[in-house]
């Protein structure tokens, strides 16, 4: 049978209807998110396969930082420039075939300038070609769940099967920027200068709103203008994409919109930290007589703002619940629901190991469990 526990201290929100509506956005598709919660704020056509353009470098970025990570470059290494490199289209850093250039040196031609001379050579720095380094990128892609999507290149030239959506580059981005703090910082540098050229960070909401540390940029004629923005505010952290603008100057604007509808409107509330014990609940033919359940990471919800008094919660289990039981082995879920209506559902999970009990302890919770 199902056991639910009515938690009456955990009240929250109804609806989004309790928001107002979101801005009319100019584009192909956008997707507003909130990074602590993971919910998505508004959105159009965000499951709709795209060009992604230079949005493409931030999985090459995810690549090579975690080369950096893992100890296979080092930023004050010095690369050669291939001939491919050197003579990429497109946007680029200026890189000399005849002079080397440091891996960091790289980074801020490829995420500043959005070079994809830099792409090319930092991706054959990590896979020996491109070709190579894109089979990574698809790898990684299915790694972190970004089941629409496709590379065949470092840079994002237009190509048939280079393709993606609005949420699989929210997940790429959102990825980067909690696996690798120590290098996101990067996509708030304003500009850049090498051999002897200054080029601009294309991202004009760094210099429009101070409450932006990044993302990227992209643009082609067939895939538009482009934009993933980031931005904190009150410790709260969005994500906007916007794909598919109509002008570079457009594209920030749309993003602005959306930053600012989010930051408005909504509010982030922390249910419960990690590791932090939601509930303990009886568990038979074990070591142990009690489980503890909660959740591995911290639970938050995004509930519109003002209105995070409304929302009950309640954990539903499988009971009888019976050894054996691993950590982290979902028992439940935590169910919210909004004036009524469904809202989210969340899996809880063992916060510690149960083993099986010996012959004795089985034999009496069977007895136990024929009475109750």
């Amino acid at each position: 049978m199902l056991l639910s526990i009515l938690l009456s201290f955990l009240v929250l929100t109804p609806a989004w209807a309790q928001a107002p509506a979101p801005p009319a956005i100019q584009g192909r598709a956008w997707l507003l998110v909130d990074t602590q919660s993971g919910r998505a704020l508004t959105e159009n056509n965000a499951d709709m396969r795209v060009e992604p353009a230079s949005l493409t470098k931030l999985m090459t970025a995810y690549l090579v930082f975690s080369a950096l990570r893992d100890g296979q470059l080092r930023l004050d290494q010095a690369l050669s420039v291939s001939e491919r490199a050197w003579r990429a289209e497109g946007s680029r850093m200026f890189l000399d075939p005849k002079r080397k250039a440091t891996v960091d040196e790289m980074l801020h031609g490829m995420i500043i300038q959005s070079g994809n001379d830099a792409s090319i050579a930092l991706a054959e720095a990590v896979a020996g070609s491109e070709p190579d380094f894109a089979i990574r990128m698809n790898q990684q892609a299915a790694r972190l769940g970004m089941k629409s999507s496709h590379f065949v290149n470092a840079t994002g030239l237009p190509h048939p099967e280079h393709y993606s959506t609005a949420r699989d580059l929210y997940r790429l981005a959102a990825s980067l920027i909690r696996e690798f703090p120590q290098f996101y910082k990067y996509y708030a540098i304003k500009e850049y200068r090498y051999n002897g050229i200054t080029q601009p960070n294309r991202n004009r909401l760094l210099w429009t709103d101070p409450h932006v540390d990044g993302v990227k940029t992209g643009h082609t004629e067939s895939a538009g203008y482009c934009l993933i923005a980031s931005a904190t505010r009150d410790q709260r952290r969005l994500l906007s994409v916007v794909l598919g603008a109509q002008s570079d100057a457009g594209r920030a604007l749309e993003s602005q919109k959306l930053l600012n509808y989010g930051f408005q409107h909504f509010e982030t509330v922390r249910l419960f930290a990690a590791n932090q014990t939601v509930s303990q609940m009886r568990i038979y033919r074990g070591t142990e007589s009690q489980l503890k359940a909660g959740f591995l990471s911290d639970l938050a919800i995004t509930v519109p703002r003002g209105q995070a008094e409304r929302v009950k919660a309640e954990i539903v289990t499988k009971q009888p619940m019976l050894a054996p039981v691993s950590r982290g082995q979902q028992i439940g879920s935590l169910r919210l629901t909004l004036d009524g209506k469904p809202f989210a559902d969340y899996p809880l999970r063992a916060l510690h190991a149960v083993p099986t009990a010996g012959l004795l302890g089985r034999m009496w919770d069977g007895l136990l469990l024929m009475f109750e």
